[in-house]
């Protein structure tokens, strides 16, 4: 606002009424009529000129406050005529008005879209007035747990379910509770809280309500069947190699029976071969057990074991099958007296899972390779990766390979990698992951 004009118009006219008022006093003294009323008529008209001058102000504010009143801010003053700081004071209101109607505005789609959030959701949510009972608001699936039709006063629920109306509107419930309640000829549990709260004058309550029942049921068949999708991804992922291995060692036997002077079959391969066998199914009979109890407090079978034995076992384990594929897979250990204190089946399995995730991310590369590695950081930490120059993993899924049922496979569970970081946290370690789309992909078992 340019305030600046308007004063010194205003005292600009109180300069010349100040002037006009001495001049006629003077004029009257000398005994001069004819100048005393010439001065007079001049005196007057600038009386009523600064009278118009400040109520023309006035008025504008009085008919910009009116339209405040009455909440109508469409109104429009004009900018382009009239005294210059009548025209700065329109410019003022109507930018009010704007910022006004901007903020309705945006008022108005929070509310639409609170609105139809709160209509969207199986959760039932009323408000309704204390005293008279009339319905501030209300969604669609309180009327539907409710099995009731829709209503503008709670007093139709009171007149045709009294009993309902009690345990819902009349009794209070300030920490959620779950209560049954008869609907028909059925009975369901919900889970209801409220709450009371004043807008001016009035208390309003707000209740809301949730059918458990329902919940409860998807919930339960929705984790049956993540769970037997979790145990046949993890038992396939043993059984697999444990076959390969046993159609081999099937093989030299049936060719040692058949031939039995041209064949080479070494007994000592063969206890071995069986060995690993005993040992993987004893792994998996270890993993059913630690699975179903992972959630909880593990006691973790932990060993003091050689990190060149554990490779050795997987290597004899995963080998033949991987070779199979034409993928070259090779274990490096940059120390022979590293070990680790660990549950043997438990990490073997988090090994089986990453050499089998790479395996699948390099089976349409021509020259694919795995390495496995253990080494020591700076740290001390005993460190097991396994590397791969597969396909990679896309940066825009790389932070949620690790949550539980994530999964960018079509056949895959999402519980692999999860599976993983939960047997590493049993063990106090962590794991860590390192991937360029395109390039591979580098996981870390940190101890």
């Amino acid at each position: 606002m340019n305030y600046r004009a308007y004063i010194f118009r205003l005292f600009f006219r109180i300069l010349l009424l100040v002037s006009a008022i001495l001049a006629l006093v003077y004029t009257i003294y000398k005994d001069q009529t004819v100048y005393s009323v010439i001065i007079g008529i001049g005196l007057l008209y600038l009386l009523i000129n600064t009278y118009t001058f400040i109520k023309r102000r006035f008025v504008a504010m009085d008919d910009f406050f009116e339209a405040v009143k009455y909440r109508d801010f469409s109104r429009w003053f004009p900018e382009d005529r009239g005294p210059k700081d009548i025209r700065f004071l329109y410019t003022g209101f109507n930018e009010i008005n704007r910022t006004i109607k901007e903020i309705n505005s945006q008022n108005q789609a929070q509310y639409v879209y609170l609105q139809k959030i709160l209509e969207m959701v199986d959760i039932g949510i009323i408000a309704y007035n204390l005293e008279t009972g009339d319905v501030l608001w209300v969604n669609d699936s309180f009327g539907e747990i409710l099995d009731m039709p829709s209503f503008k006063n709670i007093r139709f629920i009171e007149n045709r379910k009294p009993e309902l109306f009690n345990t819902i509107f009349e009794t209070y419930h300030r920490e959620p509770n779950s209560i049954s309640i008869a609907l028909q000829n059925e009975s369901i549990k919900i889970l209801i809280s409220d709450t009371v709260f004043q807008v001016d004058d009035d208390a309003f309550k707000l209740i809301v309500i949730q059918d458990i029942d329902n919940t409860l049921n998807k919930n339960e068949s929705e984790s049956w069947k993540k769970l037997l999708s979790v145990m046949t991804h993890e038992i396939m992922n043993s059984i697999a190699p444990i076959s390969s291995l046993a159609d081999t060692l099937q093989s030299n036997l049936q060719i040692a029976i058949k031939q039995p002077k041209e064949s080479n079959l070494e007994l000592d391969d063969l206890n071995s071969g069986i060995k690993t066998i005993k040992n993987r199914s004893d792994g998996l009979l270890k993993f059913a057990k630690t699975y179903r109890s992972l959630s909880k407090v593990t006691n973790l079978n932990l060993q003091r074991v050689k990190v060149s034995e554990l490779f050795s076992n997987i290597q004899l384990l995963m080998a033949p099958s991987i070779e199979a594929k034409n993928i070259d897979i090779t274990f490096k250990i940059s120390g022979p007296k590293l070990e680790l204190d660990i549950d043997t089946h438990l990490i073997e399995q988090v090994l089986i899972n990453l050499i089998l995730n790479a395996v699948d991310a390099c089976k349409h590369k021509e020259d694919a390779q795995i390495k496995v590695s253990a080494s020591q950081n700076t740290s001390r930490n005993i460190v097991l990766k396994v590397y791969d120059n597969g396909t990679g993993i896309p940066q825009d899924i790389l932070e949620n390979i690790f949550v539980p049922f994530f999964t960018s496979k079509a056949t895959g569970s999402g519980i692999g990698l999860s599976l993983c970081k939960q047997i590493m946290l049993l063990h106090k370690g962590k794991i860590l992951v390192k991937s360029l789309e395109g390039e591979g992909s580098v996981f870390s078992l940190v101890f």
